[in-house]
């Protein structure tokens, strides 16, 4: 099969690898139709994780076809439309039976690895690295799915591959990080970061009872599509946000804020010189540029709700504004699982169209070329889908 793989830092190439067989009677292999590259892709792509090896296939949205069953799996049958969550989980551990998916006891081999990277793991992840797992991801024709019997989520007739590939991450994260903002009726919610997350973040929070919106970050063609789906929308790049987000909410601040940037945030100034400083000798391993903004802006007992992926650790957070200011803190990967029924429902009943988000469709062989201009958010390109078989 020809599948994505990654040969460095900044460097993908499609290759012919072997098809995927089932190792696990709860395993199934998945014709896929649709995929995505999503922003969590481009910190293997930029090298920022320790554990990647060469001819890794990349990967986490997907979806497509039963082709293959193990002998366990009969939540699904083949011939079946399904969509793939980006976080694998046994269903039966401690954590999956009160809905905490992604905490999963038991689907990353690799956990004590995790552990020492990154403090702790959570469940393994679907073609995101050795840390997490070192499964095969699902940027290619076929996929195996480990745990099929928990984890494949039957699509209905009638969706398109569009309207629910996101469900496997971005729609969820997104929606999940809004939940974690404790939104009530009237709220202000504040939101760095208005790519594909921040967008379904933004969309969410309004489904769940915000007032305003305002979006921050620094690319036109992000900053309107922010403004399409009813944010207010603020340029780092020209304004002081915090001062900037005073003067929109009285003095005293948005109810919640929410960093969906994460550990390559964009620092401005001496700050930004200093994380590049100290990532460089390795005195921090990721950017907090935006979750330090969001704990000093944020209102005081206000929520701050981190959905931005951070490998280990950062410096100069401000605690003492935390702490003082009574603050309430929720991350963590997304429990998809938890997920997607509720957000199926939405679609059904027309309160969300998840196909905004598109902004290039194509082939899987080009690649290497979508992941270019993601990156550099050439082309205006905002969310790319890559489509196995379709002509180049």
């Amino acid at each position: 099969m020809k599948a994505v793989c990654w040969q460095g830092t900044n460097k993908v190439q499609v290759e012919t690898v072997p098809d995927p067989k089932i190792l696990n009677p709860r395993d199934a292999i998945i014709r896929i139709t649709t995929t995505a590259i999503c922003g969590s892709d481009l910190h293997l792509y930029n090298g920022m994780n320790p554990t990647m090896q060469k001819g890794d296939i990349l990967g986490h949205e997907f979806m497509g076809e039963v082709v293959e069953l193990g002998s366990r799996v009969t939540n699904v049958k083949i011939g079946d439309r399904v969509v793939v969550p980006f976080t694998i989980s046994c269903g039966s551990c401690f954590f999956c039976h009160r809905d905490l998916w992604s905490l999963c006891d038991n689907s990353n081999p690799n956990g004590w690895l995790a552990e020492k990277v990154m403090g702790h793991s959570p469940a393994g992840l679907m073609g995101y690295s050795h840390l997490l797992g070192g499964y095969a991801g699902g940027q290619a024709e076929y996929a195996r799915v480990p745990f099929a019997d928990v984890g494949l989520f039957k699509i209905p007739d009638g969706l398109t591959d569009e309207q629910v590939v996101f469900f496997t991450d971005i729609f969820p994260t997104g929606y999940m990080a809004a939940e974690n903002c404790n939104i009530v009726p009237g709220d202000t919610v504040a939101i760095w970061g208005c790519g594909p997350v921040g967008q379904f973040a933004i969309r969410s929070a309004f489904m769940l009872g915000a007032e305003r919106v305002i979006a921050i970050d620094r690319v036109p063609e992000r900053l309107a599509m922010a403004k399409a789906g009813g944010a207010e929308v603020l340029n780092y790049e020209e304004v002081e946000v915090g001062e900037a987000l005073k003067e929109m909410t009285g003095g005293r601040g948005p109810d919640s804020a929410m960093d969906a940037v994460g550990m390559e945030a964009h620092g401005m100034g001496l700050e930004g010189f200093y994380d590049k400083a100290m990532m460089a000798v390795k005195l921090e391993t990721d950017n907090p540029t935006a979750l330090r903004q969001a704990i000093v802006a944020v209102r005081k007992g206000g929520s701050v709700s981190v959905p931005g992926g951070y490998n280990a650790f950062v410096d100069k957070i401000p605690m003492g504004a935390f702490m003082n200011k009574g603050l309430t803190m929720k991350s963590g990967q997304t429990h998809v699982h938890k997920y997607l029924q509720p957000l199926l429902d939405r679609v059904q009943k027309g309160e969300i169209d998840p196909t905004f988000i598109v902004t290039h469709t194509l082939p899987l062989e080009q690649a290497p070329h979508a992941y270019e201009i993601f990156k550099h958010k050439k082309e205006s390109c905002i969310k790319v889908v890559l489509k196995p078989g379709m002509l180049n």
